[in-house]
């Protein structure tokens, strides 16, 4: 070894060698084209700053979103069966889940987790789209039906994110017969008088748009977001019309009263903990004044600095001089 080796070799190497450059650094926005730098993406929670665009998210970052502080607690889904019709296209279905559990480092499309939002006990149920489309499949309704039991055990808030392309073509009928056992979730968590509120987000279709997503107490969604049954395509080739611009979008959906409100990502905590505290907090904002009897034209309020509230009229056929 002479100092050609050590010195002369290296310096030339790094003169005729590219730097490796992260592939992952800079993100294309899906709607306008703009080169997005990642960290300017997700300090922007994942919402292009030129066109608004609201791109897709890890359902843990938005349950980090969400709660306070970003702190929460998941719970371990039921057992199911993995493959109850043994169901094989290109591949086995359970290499698939096997592939998407590796993948997204979760066993289903979707996330139950617990803490507080404003304060307040709330549960909410998030799918994971990146998991085989978000497709509902046993798995899932039995993770809304253990949300739902959840939030009635402590007497909390139920939110559902759904994110998904409709049912699990793998699980055939049993795939389907999800969509009434999800209602009957939500029904569990109505009959206990409890919220039960739905962000719709990109994309929520099929089965999912077709049962518990349409029926919360409030209906939220994200801008932009895909919401409905059947895709576009479909739907034109099915009644040879053309359909009109931002249909499914949820800006028409706002202006035709299917959803209640769209809201921003970035003003969705603030906008859940307006209305969760709204829902929850029965105590009045005001002194209740007790009114004075129809004749006790004597009495007086409690403040003596508050006006005199009038008496209420006597009863007709009363003898007012009694």
């Amino acid at each position: 070894m002479n100092w050609i080796t050590n010195y002369v070799r290296p310096k030339i190497r790094a003169l005729v060698t590219k730097p490796d450059v992260p592939d992952n650094l800079w993100e294309k926005c899906s709607s306008c084209g703009q080169m997005i730098f990642h960290r300017e993406l997700e300090s922007n929670l994942r919402v292009c700053p030129h066109c608004n665009h609201h791109m897709r998210i890890p359902a843990r970052r938005r349950l980090e979103m969400l709660f306070d502080e970003g702190a929460f607690k998941t719970i371990e889904l039921p057992d199911v069966p993995l493959d109850p019709l043994r169901f094989r296209d290109r591949k086995r279905y359970t290499d698939r889940l096997r592939e998407a559990q590796a993948k997204n480092g979760g066993d289903e499309a979707i996330i139950v987790a617990h803490g507080d939002i404003g304060g307040l006990p709330t549960v909410i149920a998030v799918f994971n789209f990146a998991f085989m489309g978000g497709s509902m499949g046993i798995a899932v309704g039995e993770g809304l039906l253990a949300a739902a039991r959840l939030a009635v055990l402590q007497e909390a808030s139920l939110i559902v994110i759904p994110a998904s392309g409709g049912a699990r073509m793998q699980e055939g009928i049993l795939s389907l017969m999800q969509m009434p056992r999800s209602v009957a979730a939500v029904e569990i968590v109505k009959e206990a008088g409890l919220p039960y509120l739905v962000i719709l987000t990109d994309p929520t279709t099929g089965g999912v748009s077709a049962s518990f997503a349409m029926l919360g107490d409030v209906a939220m969604a994200e801008p932009g977001a895909i919401i409905g049954f059947a895709g576009q395509r479909v739907i034109e080739e099915t009644i040879r019309e053309s359909l009109p611009e931002g249909f499914q979008r949820a800006e028409y959906l706002l202006d035709h009263g299917m959803v209640d409100m769209v809201v921003p990502r970035a003003e969705m905590r603030d906008t859940l903990t307006t209305i969760l505290r709204l829902l929850r907090e029965k105590t009045p904002t005001a002194e209740v004044v007790t009114l004075p009897r129809g004749g006790d034209a004597q009495a007086e309020p409690e403040d003596e600095d508050a006006p005199a509230i009038p008496p209420l009229p006597a009863e007709e056929g009363s003898d007012a001089r009694s």
